[in-house]
Parts: C-alpha cells; structure tokens; sequence
C-alpha cells in the first residue's frame, strides 16, 4: 500500500512537472518575460505581503511587461503609462472582467458590481449608481450632509484641542467617511468601519486556494474561518438595515413622502426590487452586495487618501505653511473653507494629486482578460489576469522629476519644463491613475474629489498637529517625523495609526465651527 502511495506522489509531481514544461514551452513565447517559475506554486515565492512593491521590483529586472503565473492562473504585469494605455484603454474590450476570489464571492454574496463582469448587470447598476448616489446632482443634494460631518469632526479635535489630549486621526478620519457613505446610502448612521477595513483586507491577500487548482477546496491559510467570520458581522449589519427598512415602508404611504426629500439609495434598490418592469431584478443579495461595495469603497479609501495628505504636511512643514497662506487668501480665516472654495485652491488640488501619486489608495488595476490580445509582439491568452501597478507608475523616475519627494508644485501650471499641471486624475492621463480607466474608473470619482480637498483644508486650516508616539509620548523636534510604511490588503493604508494632539490655531474656534 505504501509502495501505491509512494507511485500516485511521484506520478502526481511528474504531471506538473510536464504541465509546468509545456506552460513554458507553448505559452512563454507568447506572453512577456518571465522569471523561472517553480513547480506547483509558479512564482509565489517571488511575492511579499505588499504585492505592489515585489511587482515593482520584478519590473526593474524583467521590464515594464512581464508575465508571471500564479499556481495555475496566468498573469501579466503591466508598469509604464504606455502599456496602461495600451491595455486600460486601446484594448480596454479585452480586459472589461476581475477575478473572483472565494473572499470576494463569498463577502458580496457571489453579487457584486464592483467584481461584476461586463455586461447587463454591471451596465445597468453602474448607470443606477451614478444618477442616484454618486453623480453630481446627488453629491450635490448631499453637500450638508458632509459640511455637518466635516464640523462634527472639527469640533471633536477642538474639544480634545482644548483638553491636550491625543486623538486617534485614522480612526477619526474612518468615522467621517463611514458616516458620510452610510447615510447617503441608508439615511443613518450604521458603523462598519472596522470591519470594512478587514474586508479590504482580506480582499487584497493571496488565498493559495484561489490560484491552485488541486488545492480550491482546502483551506490551507485558515482564510475559511476569517471569513466566515467577517461575512457574518457584516450579514447581521446589512440584514438588520434592508428588514428595518421594509418595515418602515409597510407603515407608510408613498404619498406620505416629502417632496423634496432626498432619497436614499436603499430605498431606490428596494424599488427597483419591486419593480416588475425593471430591465433587471435586483436580489436581495444584489442589495446587500451593493451595500458591502459602497461601504467598502466610499469609507476607506478617502480616509486613506486624506490620512496619507495629513501625514506628508506634517512631515513637509513649509508646503503645509503655503498651504494654509492659500486657504486664508480666500476664506481669511473669518469662516470654516467649504466645497465651493476648492476651485480657488490650487495648492490644495495639487497636495491631493501628490499625494494620490505617492500613495494611491488602490495601489493596483486589476482585470482579467476575456479574449486573447495581442499587444506588441505578445499574445495575452484569455482569463490572464492582468496588474497595473499604478504605484510603480507614480514613482517611476523616467517619468516623474524627483519621483520620490513629495512637491506638490509640480502640479501647478506654469511654463515650467516638464511641469505636470495639465495632468487630470480622471483616467485619461496614464501616468496617474488613482481611479482606475475606462468604463471601470471607480464611479465615486466625483464624491471623492469633493471631500478630499475640502477636508484637509479645513483641518490644516483649523488646527496644528504634534505627533504621539507609540508609548503615548509627544515628538518634537527631529523626531517628530510620520513613518509612511503601508499595510498591505486591497487598499494601502498606513500601516500604523495616526496619533496626534490637536493644537487650535484660530482662536476662538467657535465662530469658525458654528454654522
């Protein structure tokens, strides 16, 4: 019996060592370079926890396209604006489709429109989203909403101002956004935020699972457990607000509805479910899905963005001083700086832009090909997955003056040779693509370049911040530096918190903070 055992082993290993020649036999000529790849697990081993990174320094051997394969699945590795446009936009038909993980299925009810191939589905909850929650008309109609929010934090770091006390800044930062998102959505205050964070996560981590075959329905990492464990906090949350809200509307009359009320999203889903006519039924899977997708994305990633900003001012004081000398050369600090007066903040816009360029929150494009392509002399075979590491784009020197220093200047127009002021974050220049390209930019484009600047002026505006240290002392000096260490996940947050004493600079405060 041993001697069977021992003979089923090594036939099993012989067949992948054949399988691993032939991948490279008949496929290699075909796709980009490659590093050698490794029997069972491809190239894992080359992959450390901050996935962008290793894919950077791959590129710098391998070129800026090379492909790599994962266990089973075949991969191609995308790291200059050129090939971006090449694969994002010129054969963007090609790569319309993301890969679904068990994480991602499992934590959108196998739902999603964020992981959703191209097609009716997608169409149709992309156009629903963009009227009804994050076009501008709805941005707009909610502009109070933020202001109210943006003041409930100001006024949180004054009172602590007051106090000397410390404040957790991410955690702050993750609340506003959390509000913001869930009361456009669900009219109320529902707090997710931490579990958002694990869902990012866990979104962003290789599950050996997902890429080897032989291997998908073991569990080897304990991936299983953690999220069973997170879809069953987040099932309890979004359960209890879709019953809530179907009880609330079996006691009213639709005419009993205000006029000019703004309606929240969940109710527009819940019409649309009720809806016979609708070109496609909406689940009430399809709502929770939704639900776990706004809230994912419309929490984390701006408070990522403004913690990242918050953090380079602090450890760049003179552009955080020309900063503030913009801000009251428009609002001279006689009131709080709103959403109306962004347009008349460059230096503000151009912080944001910086900042997005060192530190995008989604550090990579991710799509999955769904016909074979061929890109120069390369053919890319279907279901490739394909990584534009938007990271490495901003950092790369051939294409960024000083690509490490954090100057904001460069976005400001002027004659100046190689001056970037004419770059737009909106996917149409390749060297900056912190949303994405394409039909799959990320639609909450317009509410994050709302809240962004607005919010970081008006806290750099109303406040100085002395940094806390790990043992809970204050860091003066040449100590008093942010560290800018990454988490790794789907998104890139800091790795640390951000902890801070808030200092009021305006005295007194309140006839700035009171509406």
């Amino acid at each position: 019996m041993e001697v069977l055992q021992l003979l089923v082993i090594l036939t099993l290993l012989l067949a992948l060592l054949v399988s691993t020649i032939l991948f490279s036999t008949i496929f290699q000529s075909k796709l980009p370079p490659s590093p050698m790849a490794l029997p069972i697990i491809g190239h894992f081993h080359l992959l450390g926890p901050l996935i962008h990174h290793s894919l950077h320094h791959l590129s710098l051997r391998y070129g800026p396209l090379f492909s790599l394969r994962l266990g089973s699945v075949s991969c191609v590795v995308a790291s200059t604006p050129e090939y971006a446009k090449q694969l994002l936009k010129n054969n963007e038909l090609s790569f319309t489709s993301r890969k679904h993980t068990i994480a991602i299925a499992r934590l959108t009810y196998n739902s999603s429109f964020a992981f959703a191939p191209y097609g009716p589905f997608w169409k149709f909850v992309k156009k629903l989203s963009t009227n009804e929650l994050l076009g501008t008309r709805t941005v707009h109609a909610f502009l109070s909403l933020r202001e109210k929010e943006y003041r409930r934090l100001l006024r949180f770091l004054a009172d602590k101002s007051e106090a000397g006390e410390a404040v957790n800044v991410t955690e702050e930062l993750l609340k506003l956004t959390n509000n913001i998102i869930s009361q456009m959505m669900l009219g109320r205050v529902e707090e997710a935020r931490a579990v958002v964070r694990e869902v990012t996560k866990i979104f962003g981590e290789f599950n050996v699972s997902d890429y080897i075959w032989f291997c998908k329905h073991l569990d080897l990492q304990g991936f299983g457990k953690r999220i069973e464990g997170i879809h069953s906090r987040f099932d309890a949350l979004v359960e209890k607000v879709i019953t809530e809200r179907e009880d609330l509307r079996k006691m009213k009359e639709d005419g009993e509805r205000g006029r000019d009320e703004v309606k929240d999203f969940i109710d527009i889903l819940l019409d649309f479910s009720k809806d016979e006519n609708s070109e496609i039924k909406l689940t009430r899977a399809h709502i929770k899905a939704l639900i776990v997708d706004f809230f994912a994305a419309g929490t984390d990633t701006t408070a990522i963005a403004t913690e990242w900003a918050l953090a380079e001012l602090i450890n760049h004081p003179m552009v955080l001083e020309k900063a503030r000398k913009e801000i009251n050369n428009i609002v001279r600090n006689c009131r709080l700086v709103k959403e109306s007066d962004v347009p008349n903040l460059p230096y503000i816009q151009a912080i944001i832009k910086e900042t997005l360029r060192l530190h995008p929150p989604l550090p990579m494009v991710t799509r999955k090909c769904i016909e074979d392509c061929k890109i120069g002399n390369y053919v890319i075979p279907a279901n490739t997955l394909l990584f534009v590491n938007v990271w490495a784009i901003g950092r790369d020197p051939n294409y960024w003056k000083n690509p490490l220093d954090f100057e904001p200047e460069r976005f400001l127009k002027s004659n100046e040779k190689g001056n970037m002021g004419h770059i737009d974050i909106r996917g149409q220049h390749f060297q900056l693509l912190p949303f994405g390209s394409g039909r799959r930019i990320c639609p909450g484009i317009n509410l994050a370049m709302q809240e962004l600047p607005t919010l970081l002026a008006a806290m750099i505006q109303c406040f100085d911040f002395k940094l806390v240290g790990p043992h809970g002392e204050i860091m003066d000096g040449e100590n008093a530096v942010v560290d800018m260490d990454e988490r790794p996940g789907l998104t890139a947050p800091r790795a640390h918190d951000l902890v801070c004493v808030p200092i009021a600079r305006l005295s007194p405060l309140d006839h700035i903070l009171d509406p």
